[in-house]
């Protein structure tokens, strides 16, 4: 019993909050294996029926996407390495003159784990991105910007078992965004927090956790402050699917305005159900800090719930198909004008889908060719400008070796 309690642990020890750098997908599943270098060429051909959703004009064009990307994973006893990158651009043939026609999709992340010993683990998980299209699973984009954005997170903690049953897991984060054509929507955060862990059993740990957020707002945007008291739990309810919950209190202050408390939730859930078919799963609900500035007035109060499902099944060696499905519910209170600080009473509300559906074709041990179509609606959003609906095809090819 006590190795398996070890074990068990050690497995769930480093699992991250479903708020983690690798977006709310993400459930702490370490690379289980060395991979070597592997590069990997492609392009993409796509066609999208609203370039500028929210701009008032609804424009058609092709585009095309050339990337190249590259990964690698070492393990060794004591040090896990999982490093990728893929830099690519989009190129609208027939933009519209309200956004560039060239635009970034560049991604780079590193995940390191190190053990110095059988009781303290360091773990190091960082993500910068430069794109045109908001990934919903980052747990940050509400509704399409018409520039590109940067973002990054970096998830830094320490993990220290002090008995066969009870470990802590303490540490930093920082992230932030910089938009390049939205005013007002910058942010920084900095986040501090500390975990206790109580394995109840092999499969289960119980958690408790308090964090500490400081974000720094851009021009409009008002400095703030979150603190949270979670409770939860995380299952392992076998060897390949595990489920955290945690649920507690937000407490936020805005600078220059009122406090805030809401409800907390964040769940996930990932599953590799059997040699074909995955799926993962998120949810969240709480005051979110960024997006609150739309044209002079700010909401100190950003309710937002987002719910997400992905999964991939593998129809034969040659054939899998991929899906997923993002839902967001947001809620704007307690607003007030930026220039005077007077409240207003005009709460808003939007609700936005995003759904995806593509085949992945292996042509040979190089050659992947894949098609999908994704579809997009924010057409119940109280806010001028933000109705809109979209249809994007993509058909592509890439080179791995």
């Amino acid at each position: 019993m006590k190795n398996k309690l070890s074990t068990g642990l050690f497995s769930l020890l480093l699992v991250s909050a479903a708020s983690a750098q690798s977006g709310l997908y993400y459930v702490g599943s370490d690379a289980q294996e060395s991979i070597p270098l592997k590069w990997v060429v492609g392009a993409s051909l796509i066609y999208d029926d609203n370039v500028a959703p929210g701009s008032g004009v609804e424009d058609s064009s092709m585009a095309v996407n050339p990337y190249v990307g590259v990964s690698f994973v070492t393990i060794t006893p004591q040090t896990t390495w999982d490093v990728y990158a893929r830099i690519g651009l989009i190129y609208y043939f027939d933009a519209p003159d309200s956004i560039d026609d060239t635009g970034s999709n560049s991604r780079i992340g590193v995940n390191l784990t190190h053990r110095f010993s059988e009781r303290l683990r360091f773990s190091s998980r960082s993500f910068v991105a430069y794109e045109l299209e908001p990934e919903y699973s980052y747990g940050v984009a509400t509704t399409r910007v018409l520039g590109e954005y940067f973002f990054f997170h970096t998830d830094n903690s320490i993990g220290y078992r002090w008995s066969e049953r009870l470990a802590t897991y303490t540490g930093i984060r920082l992230s932030g965004t910089d938009y390049s054509d939205v005013a007002n929507n910058d942010r920084v955060t900095w986040e501090l927090y500390n975990q206790f862990r109580y394995q109840m059993s092999p499969q289960t740990v119980l958690t408790a956790e308090y964090r500490y957020a400081d974000t720094m707002g851009d021009g409009f945007a008002s400095d703030s402050t979150d603190q949270y008291l979670l409770l939860g739990v995380e299952h392992r309810f076998s060897p390949n699917t595990i489920g955290i919950v945690r649920a507690g209190a937000q407490f936020r202050d805005v600078d220059g305005g009122d406090k805030h408390t809401s409800p907390y939730l964040e769940a996930a859930l990932n599953s590799q159900v059997n040699s074909q078919f995955r799926v993962g799963a998120f949810a969240r609900y709480g005051i979110e800090s960024y997006d609150t500035v739309i044209g002079l007035v700010e909401f100190e109060d950003r309710r937002t719930l987002r719910i997400g499902v992905s999964g991939d099944y593998a129809l034969s060696p040659m054939f899998s198909i991929f899906g997923g499905i993002d839902y967001i519910a947001t809620d704007y209170q307690e607003g007030r004008d930026v220039m005077t600080n007077a409240s207003i009473n005009d709460d808003a509300s939007e609700d936005l889908i995003n759904a995806y559906i593509g085949l992945s074709v292996k042509f040979n041990d190089f050659l992947t060719g894949t098609a999908s179509y994704n579809y997009t609606d924010s057409s119940s959003s109280d806010i001028p400008g933000r109705d809109y609906d979209r249809s994007r095809i993509s058909i592509g090819l890439s080179a791995e070796f």
